[in-house]
């Protein structure tokens, strides 16, 4: 019985993942169909992300609450009627209305998952956990690559809100599956802390900047890789620009696969410090003033590698840097920052690319990589003085 909880856990992961990467494949045949500039996908982009900081930081209250599967269940409900939304939209400003579904289904279940996964599991399975979010990213974009090949941009979504529809079924037939798991996390819920109390603890500020830096970087790849080759690289045909929204999915989906295997033994602190190294090399690649689009793509796969461990890490440090009494509103803190960062830097570069080029991407990229380890270095020795000190 808990291989299979496990399994649907897994599963729902894959529905986080399938409407995060729609937008940014679909958006240069978006745009076309609507009319309006490049940056506009931005406005979208931050609408979807404000209603899931909403979420997340609603969640410490919904994990006491209510039981995670009902979380879960309702969550992916709001994203299927966003999908949906979305691919029934025939104006821009329709996009806006349709956002806010799609986005508040994200947070709550995101963050309680991972609370659920960080409390009774180890590195490993959280690894992994996130590796299914990459299989769902991996797979939209190239559904919408399908749909732009055989009919429209509308159908990509409405595909993918089919598949939707078949995990929101799963996860609703696996209630029983959650009720031996959701008695002893309902026990550990009702002496959690609360959000302004877990702002004072040590080093919990540093992780939130650092989360915040992580997720400006990885959604920045998110929204703006196909628009980096339409905008960088001559003679490529829409489908092969839209599938390579796939390629930074498809490195965060390998970096935690490898990740599963090793983590346990080298240990979250580690495992981000080796990520990190290997993200700045494929940036690095990206920089190459080259004709051909092939080293790039490497370039974005490598970085998708790195970026892979960064984020179930540090949730999984949660329980051990805060401890258990802190680690919901920690977590639904982290994915609130790590939305702010996906709400307004993608934002921010979309009108900065309208100014200067789209090549600057590599060099955005970048900073964000650097400020987010080295937040994270500061919180290590902010939390490693106050354990030595008590």
């Amino acid at each position: 019985m808990a291989s299979l909880l496990i399994a649907v856990i897994y599963l729902a992961f894959v529905s986080l993942g399938l409407p995060d990467s729609l937008l940014g494949s679909a958006w240069p045949t978006m745009q076309v169909a609507f009319g309006v500039p490049s940056s506009y996908a931005g406005y979208v982009s931050m609408t979807i992300s404000a209603m899931t900081i909403l979420s997340a930081l609603l969640s410490p209250k919904l994990i006491k609450k209510l039981p995670t599967s009902w979380i879960v269940i309702g969550s992916t409900a709001l994203t299927v009627a966003g999908l949906l939304g979305f691919s029934c939209a025939a104006r821009y400003w329709m996009l806006f209305l349709f956002a806010i579904p799609y986005g508040l289904g994200a947070g709550s279940v995101d963050a309680s998952l991972n609370h659920y996964v960080a409390s009774h599991y180890s590195s490993s399975v959280m690894n992994f956990l996130h590796c299914f979010y990459g299989l769902g990213a991996v797979i939209s974009p190239n559904v919408m690559a399908l749909a732009l090949k055989y009919a429209r941009w509308n159908e990509g979504y409405r595909w993918t809100a089919y598949l939707q529809m078949g995990i929101l079924a799963v996860c609703i037939l696996s209630l029983p599956l959650w009720k031996r798991g959701q008695g002893r996390n309902a026990q550990e819920s009702e002496g959690s802390a609360g959000i302004g109390e877990t702002l004072k603890v040590p080093g919990v500020v540093l992780t939130l900047i650092s989360f915040f830096a992580y997720c400006a970087g990885e959604a920045t790849c998110f929204l703006w890789t196909s628009s980096y080759f339409a905008g960088t690289r001559q003679g490529m045909s829409a489908e092969l620009i839209a599938s390579f929204g796939s390629l930074i999915f498809g490195g965060l989906m390998l970096g935690r696969l490898i990740s599963g295997f090793i983590s346990n033994r080298l240990g979250d602190r580690r495992l981000i410090r080796i990520g990190v190294a290997v993200e700045l090399a494929g940036i690095a690649l990206i920089f190459l003033p080259l004709k051909g689009y092939v080293v790039a793509a490497i370039g974005f796969l490598i970085a998708g590698t790195g970026m892979g461990p960064i984020y179930p890490a540090i949730q999984h440090m949660a329980p051990a840097n805060f401890g258990k009494k802190y680690s919901a509103a920690a977590i639904g803190l982290q994915m609130a920052s790590a939305y702010v960062g996906s709400t307004f830097m993608p934002m921010i570069f979309g009108r900065l690319q309208h100014a200067v080029g789209i090549g600057i991407m590599p060099l955005y990229l970048t900073v964000f990589a650097v400020l987010n380890i080295a937040m994270l270095e500061w919180a290590y020795r902010r939390i490693g003085r106050v354990k030595n000190y008590a």
